[in-house]
């Protein structure tokens, strides 16, 4: 298994590099989605990321249970998890043990035999928020990305469009 991880703010471009890495890997390709269309907006953004991939995905919904979709992948595939911050604010508002969810995650990133490229938003690079919810978020989301940083062979940020390497495979 080779993790990369896709990190960058609300639309930088992020989707984008971790589809064309997902492409450039020559497999057959799979999309877990955790977004869920709960609003006419949403339903829209939904919409247009499926027009943007185009045909060629298999998509697997799967806003909570990432860890079984990603333990039962066939390991001739190359798998686009968008995203870990969707997922993460799908267990927060279920009141879900955010620990737990977290470390079965990375469980399941380290025993999926796929490449898997993980998309997630980096929130750390705002003000504090301003009330008990979004300051919990913004803390899960940290442990999170370092969690997943530290666990990927490749990470990249993405911003206005553009791509930097953090960490590169050895």
């Amino acid at each position: 298994m080779q993790l990369t991880l896709v990190l960058g703010g609300i639309a930088s471009g992020k989707s984008a590099q971790a589809e064309a890495l997902v492409r450039a890997a020559n497999l057959p390709m799979i999309y877990l989605a955790t977004a869920q269309a709960r609003d006419a907006e949403m339903k829209a953004k939904i919409e247009r990321h499926q027009t943007t991939r185009g045909p060629g995905w298999k998509t697997i919904e799967e806003p909570l249970n990432i860890a079984d979709a990603l333990r039962n992948a066939p390991a001739d595939h190359a798998i686009l998890f968008d995203c870990a911050t969707m997922w993460l604010t799908n267990h927060l508002l279920a009141d879900h043990d955010l620990a737990a969810e977290r470390e079965g995650l990375l469980s399941a990133l380290a025993a999926c035999p796929s490449q898997v490229v993980v998309v997630s938003n980096e929130v750390g690079l705002s003000g504090v928020p301003d009330n008990a919810l979004a300051r919990r978020f913004a803390n899960e989301q940290g442990h999170l990305n370092q969690a997943l940083a530290e666990q990927a062979a490749c990470v990249i940020v993405v911003t206005a469009g553009l791509a930097q390497t953090l960490k590169d495979a050895p």
